[in-house]
């Protein structure tokens, strides 16, 4: 007992988990972890597929078959990591569930015409020097794929958050490209460096670090959300 009779230092109220830093940094390791294994579960099957199909271009639509649940796992993950400031306890796996049953469908209309607008970019690269076709038209495909990756990143990361009908998810992704330039540069830093990641290690490593990427991707798009909350909902 302290001197006045109140509660001494040891008697005082007990803190909740997460209250302290060491709480709140562990909370925070806990919420990426978690997110990070319910995204390896989501893809799963399709990964373990594509370890069969060797990396030629005639197997383009068979790994983007593979591909396919990758789309609305990555929007239940940025789901889930948006809800980690929101929640209301340490609940991952129900915030992740939570944005794959909301948004799996809106993702797969987005995520589905990428894929195959992909495979027939990398098919035409495949066949360029062949049966005529110029070779600055390889050069050509290469930017279209990459606005096509940034196109892509933009829909899912609004398809997340927001119920959108396709056709205006799919313009709004379009508009923000150059809209919000800093937030397109910053989404190409981060398709370069998964790519990186790619090259240098394997698939395998970037799937384990695909939590905290897609982080970094949320993290840059913020202004993006913002932009579509305030000009584009009744909310704003």
């Amino acid at each position: 007992m302290s001197p006045g009779g109140g509660p001494g230092p040891r008697e005082g109220v007990r803190r909740e988990f997460g209250e302290g830093v060491l709480g709140r940094a562990t909370a925070v390791v806990y919420w990426y972890l978690i997110v990070e294994v319910m995204l390896v579960v989501a893809v799963l099957p399709g990964a373990l597929v594509s370890l069969f199909l060797a990396r030629t271009p005639g197997n383009a639509v068979l790994f983007a078959l593979c591909l396919v649940p990758v789309g609305p796992a990555v929007s239940a993950a940025l789901f889930a990591l948006r809800d980690r400031t929101k929640a209301e306890g340490l609940t991952p796996a129900s915030s992740f569930w939570r944005g794959y049953r909301l948004n799996w469908a809106d993702a797969l209309k987005v995520w589905v015409p990428g894929l195959v607008a992909g495979v027939v970019i990398l098919l035409g690269l495949a066949n360029v020097g062949a049966g005529g076709v110029p070779g600055w038209y390889a050069g050509a495909l290469v930017v279209i794929g990459a606005g096509l990756l940034l196109w892509m990143v933009n829909a899912l990361v609004i398809v997340s958050f927001f119920g959108f009908r396709t056709r205006d998810t799919a313009r709004l992704a379009a508009h923000f490209l150059g809209a919000r330039p800093l937030v397109t540069l910053g989404s190409l830093s981060l398709l370069v460096l998964a790519a990186g990641i790619v090259l240098l290690t394997t698939e395998a490593v970037f799937g384990l670090l695909a939590a905290i990427w897609l982080a970094l991707v949320l993290r840059n798009a913020r202004p993006l959300l913002s932009d579509v909350e305030e000009r584009f909902t009744s909310a704003g």
